[in-house]
């Protein structure tokens, strides 16, 4: 008996620590993570920063190019004289200057160059806003799923008490001979399934887990529990309007910058027919001794102007147009999918909302026979038959109010992305 208690008080005591090291999350401290870890967020950041970077590097090319240069050589000669006698020279030269060179006039090919880098920065912009709607849908499905699963094991523990408590009053019917065998066997079986169900609700805690914390970007496992209820808060229960709300989704305002960046790329290929004017300046010092005393300056002009070069410019501007034509008409087909999607998304929440309301009614409804049975049939006035019938349903239906509770919480996720809404969205 000492060993039994010492080994039982281990266990508690293990659980216990096990209880009070699971952090409890609320939905916003999911958020908090997810917008610091995720990794996926932090790359679309990234490429917004090399956008950024490629939009200089092109306007760089409208400022002065200015290089400065130090040179220092020796050189030997080696030769004959008059008498044939060998004989060597030897030569330095030293120079350093500044030059400079800068683009005046390029028919605005770099300008327009420009403008379709700033639309690209743009682009990855709305680029990042997509991916923060993805990662606040795979956060919050993660959060409802976690959620879904701590219920489902408070709903599977009500059920094996039921079936339990089903088994103790068929097996004392069958040893009053009241019931046949199979109706034993059966509450035996449903028994056994209410306990299958509840330890794959235990299991499916820690899936969930794991699920939760890759979305908010955790580098390693630690036990959590997610606190919060199956409220809808985002019920759109009046129908909005979707050619409105589609205006501000980031995929569409994504495709609508790669198109005015290849817009400009066409502007940008006509500028190379142009004349390429730039100007030039420099001064410089040289001579054979450090310091070098000789002084050197420039300044100038250049012209450049293509004439034949086997159709590479059309062939630039040919492609040019195709590229942006290929932008408008994807632009247009991810407007057009974006508007189903919100419509699809919204009749999905509305279903899912009104599943709930009517679970609730079947659940509460079948709680109640399913009180009345048990009088009734533990007092003979009901058959065994119409009272397992019941049994199951009242089980049923408390597995799937938990479900409909579930699918509306999913529902509303997908709603809020449909929208384009990223992770920060209040709800």
């Amino acid at each position: 008996m000492r060993i039994r208690f010492i080994l039982i008080s281990a266990f508690l005591f293990y659980y216990c620590l096990q209880a009070l090291a699971e952090e409890t999350l609320t939905w916003q401290d999911c958020v908090k993570q997810a917008a610091k870890n995720n990794p996926d967020l932090i790359a679309a950041v990234e490429n917004i920063n090399q956008q950024k970077s490629a939009k200089d590097i092109t306007a760089s090319t409208l400022y002065p190019q200015v290089t400065s240069s130090l040179n220092a050589s020796t050189a030997r000669t080696a030769g004959t004289d008059a008498k044939g006698k060998a004989i060597s020279t030897t030569g330095d030269s030293y120079s350093y200057g500044v030059n400079g060179t800068q683009l005046i006039f390029d028919g605005f090919k770099t300008v327009n160059n420009v403008n379709a880098a700033s639309e690209t920065v743009k682009a990855a912009q709305e680029a990042y806003r997509f991916t923060s709607t993805q990662v606040r849908l795979e956060l919050r499905n993660a959060f409802v799923n976690l959620l879904n699963a701590q219920e489902a094991v408070r709903v599977n523990e009500e059920i094996v008490k039921i079936r339990r408590s089903n088994l103790i009053l068929i097996t004392m019917r069958y040893q009053s001979g009241l019931v046949h065998k199979g109706a034993l066997l059966t509450a035996e079986a449903n028994l056994a399934q209410a306990n299958f169900g509840l330890s794959q609700a235990k299991r499916d805690i820690e899936l969930s887990q794991r699920q939760l914390m890759k979305a908010m970007g955790a580098k390693e496992f630690k036990p959590m529990s997610a606190r919060g209820d199956f409220t809808v808060a985002d019920s759109a229960k009046t129908k909005p309007d979707f050619e409105q709300i589609v205006k501000n989704n980031p995929s569409l305002l994504e495709a609508v910058a790669k198109k005015n960046s290849a817009a400009y790329g066409i502007k940008s290929a006509y500028g190379n027919f142009s004349p390429q004017l730039t100007g030039s300046a420099g001064a410089n010092k040289a001579g054979s001794r450090w310091s070098p005393a000789g002084d050197e300056w420039n300044l100038g002009l250049g012209l450049t102007m293509p004439i034949f070069e086997g159709g590479l410019r059309m062939a630039e501007l040919s492609q040019a147009k195709a590229a942006y034509y290929q932008a408008k008409e994807t632009e247009r087909s991810i407007k057009d999918a974006a508007t189903v999607s919100l419509e699809q998304t919204w009749v999905s929440l509305q279903d899912a909302i009104e599943t709930v309301g009517v679970q609730y009614k079947s659940l509460s409804a079948t709680e109640e026979r399913a009180k009345i049975a048990d009088m009734e049939f533990s007092t003979g006035f009901m058959t065994y038959d119409n009272w397992t019938i019941i049994q199951d349903n009242l089980v049923s239906a408390k597995s799937s109010y938990l479900g409909s509770q579930t699918n509306a919480l999913l529902a509303e996720a997908s709603w809020i992305q449909a929208k384009g809404e990223t992770l920060e969205y209040a709800n």
